[in-house]
């Protein structure tokens, strides 16, 4: 393998020399405007704390305690945190190269993965990885977004403020304190670790300064399901926590599994469950600053996950945002050299308080082709305008349609047969061709007005951008056989990891936001209707959120669909369905001239729809 040894303090610039610790060597210090590394890792301090979580999950008469492993500079200073808490460090491990945790024969932890511990802990933090309760050495139980998730994380934040005990054992009396801690915590992790990340921020708990979300969940019901309708993946979150559970966990929380599943119904409905994983109902409690990042082709953790949270949280809250074409893509792996510095500068920002001006800096970056990119001031961008367009026979445009379109659901149709013309189990719309650039940014919803020749019916849209296109393919990254090195290693924990390109192809039609529902659900989601066959019903569903520049000469299309195979379950009964145009409205976020409408019919050789893969 070839080995290319790269350590950066800021993209494309050379370290300091570490230096050995003294008691006089301070916490950390400033070269260049950002934390310099001054701490040696040959003599960071490695250690593990097990903390009262204050829950008994597993029903064994003792409070469950996580466990947190921790490195850290050794100083006299006390020093900030970056905290990463997972479901995976033993089983699936982290990252592109699927690191886990190890430990010597004496239990101390020796590997920590990913770069963080390498590049942060000689600049003056800790870096602290928790175990999920009911994962790896913790105890409790692991319930998918639930109490056991959210308090794995606030309660090793409170030990860190000497505001709950920690012990030096799973199960002793001995305590231990957080002496060396600021108290200054930023949480960060890419989807399931991300997903934790915004639940603790939406409790509001002191401490949490910024958050680093990286495709990450917002609403465990917006995982699993869509608007009454399911998603195959998983069909209860019972079946997705019990690959991760550790063996207390698989013989003791059998109630905890139950519970999931009974408040996981197949019909999709909206329960009391799901509503306590909803980070998004509590999105006005945060504090802390977020850091958000999302591929847009990303189907696993789809980007209304961020969207909504974005647009729940307060206003005042300092946000960046990073949106990518890849699909669930960490930023390290596609944007590797500007994410490092920037990472770096956002947390000197807010947790060494180091005034380097980062949140007066334009709030977003989006990729419009294979590492192309563009900022905005702000986000969604200024003068964004939520737009209604219709579907009529003239095509998509701001007026009302008459009359109706009819098509039937066969129940095994893809984004690619759709709009490659082969599959007629969908209507598309479409405007003129473009005269100045048009930008969608934010996120859109539908409303159909809608019968069924069934009980039982499915529906789905999409936003499409026709016209020739280079972007990224697949993942939207290649993992290639060269190394750069990202921080000091040291015995058992090295700071290489293997370099990656992009992977990219021509298109010459693009989805670009996409959304499914049961039309069963047209009233609520948490109780479906009787649907009665050639009744009209009127449902409203979202979309995914977006940002995407369509330029002059493509159009913009909208689908209506029956069951798109690649996302959803097919209802029971596949329905003919005729749509009522004069019902039928889009809502987008637009920055641009509203475009006219066509009738041209519209097809794709050549089709951009997105990736899904494993949620970690």
């Amino acid at each position: 393998m070839n080995r290319v040894r790269v350590v950066v303090a800021l993209a494309g610039a050379l370290t300091l020399t570490p230096i050995p610790a003294t008691a006089a060597t301070p916490a950390f210090s400033l070269s260049g405007g950002v934390s310099a590394p001054i701490h040696s890792m040959a003599d960071a301090v490695r250690e593990t704390v097990y903390v009262d979580s204050g829950l008994d999950l597993d029903g064994d008469g003792t409070r469950d305690r996580v466990t947190a492993d921790i490195i850290r500079p050794s100083t006299t200073g006390r020093v900030p945190v970056i905290m990463e808490a997972s479901p995976y460090y033993q089983s699936a491990g982290r990252g592109n190269e699927s690191e886990v945790k190890t430990y010597d024969s004496a239990g101390v932890p020796v590997k920590f993965p990913l770069f963080y511990d390498n590049y942060f802990v000689p600049r003056g933090y800790a870096v602290v990885l928790v175990d999920f309760l009911g994962t790896n050495r913790s105890r409790g139980c692991v319930d998918v977004g639930g109490q056991s998730e959210i308090a794995s994380g606030t309660a090793v934040i409170d030990w860190l403020n000497g505001r709950r005990t920690g012990y030096t054992t799973l199960s002793g009396t001995t305590t231990k304190t957080a002496s060396w801690s600021t108290g200054a915590v930023g949480m960060i992790g890419k989807s399931w670790d991300g997903s934790i990340a915004n639940g603790v921020a939406s409790t509001g708990i002191d401490g949490l300064k910024t958050i680093v979300p990286i495709a990450a969940i917002s609403s465990w019901y917006d995982w699993f399901r869509s608007d009454g309708v399911a998603y195959p993946s998983y069909s209860s979150p019972t079946g997705l926590g019990s690959q991760f559970e550790n063996s207390n966990a698989r013989s003791r929380c059998g109630a905890v599994r139950t519970q999931m599943t009974n408040g996981s119904p197949a019909n999709g409905d909206y329960t009391a469950m799901w509503q306590a994983r909803d980070f998004v109902r509590n999105a006005s409690r945060v504090k802390a600053s977020i850091f958000a990042v999302h591929g847009q082709n990303d189907l696993n953790v789809k980007t209304l996950q961020f969207g909504q949270f974005w647009d729940a949280v307060p206003a005042a809250v300092p946000k960046k945002l990073w949106f990518s074409q890849t699909a669930h893509v960490d930023p390290f792996d596609f944007r590797r050299g500007e994410w490092v510095a920037t990472l770096h500068r956002w947390f000197d920002r807010w947790l060494l308080n180091v005034p380097n001006g980062i949140e007066n800096e334009p709030q977003v970056s989006a990729e419009r082709a294979p590492n192309q990119w563009a900022d905005d001031e702000k986000w969604p961008p200024a003068g964004t305008v939520g737009t209604v367009l219709r579907p009529s026979a003239s095509g998509l445009g701001t007026t009302p349609g008459t009359g109706t379109a009819v098509f039937t659901d066969n129940g095994n149709a893809t984004p690619s047969t759709w709009l490659s013309g082969s599959n007629t189990g969908r209507v598309i719309y479409s405007t003129a061709p473009l005269t100045s650039d048009l930008r969608v940014a934010g996120t859109s919803s539908i409303t159909v007005s809608v019968s069924s020749s069934t009980p039982t019916a499915h529906l789905t849209a999409y936003l499409i951008d026709y016209g020739p296109a280079q972007v990224r393919t697949g993942e939207g990254i290649r993992t290639l056989t060269t190394e750069s090195c990202w921080g000091e290693s040291r015995t058992g924990d090295d700071a290489c990891y293997r370099d990656t390109e992009a992977t990219s192809g021509e298109v010459d039609a693009q989805i670009i936001a996409r959304g499914w529902a049961d039309l069963a659900n047209y009233s609520s989601l948490s109780t479906p209707r009787t649907i009665t066959p050639g009744t009209k019903y009127s449902m409203t569903f979202r979309l995914s959120t977006t940002d995407h520049v369509l330029p002059v000469g493509h159009r913009l299309g909208l689908l209506i669909g029956g069951t798109d195979s690649s996302a959803i379950v097919r209802p029971s009964q596949l329905p003919k369905l005729t749509v009522d145009l004069a019902g039928t409205t889009v809502r987008i976020p637009l920055a641009g001239s509203v475009p006219s409408a066509s009738a041209d019919q519209l097809t794709a050789t050549s089709v951009s729809a997105g990736t899904t893969s494993k949620l970690g």
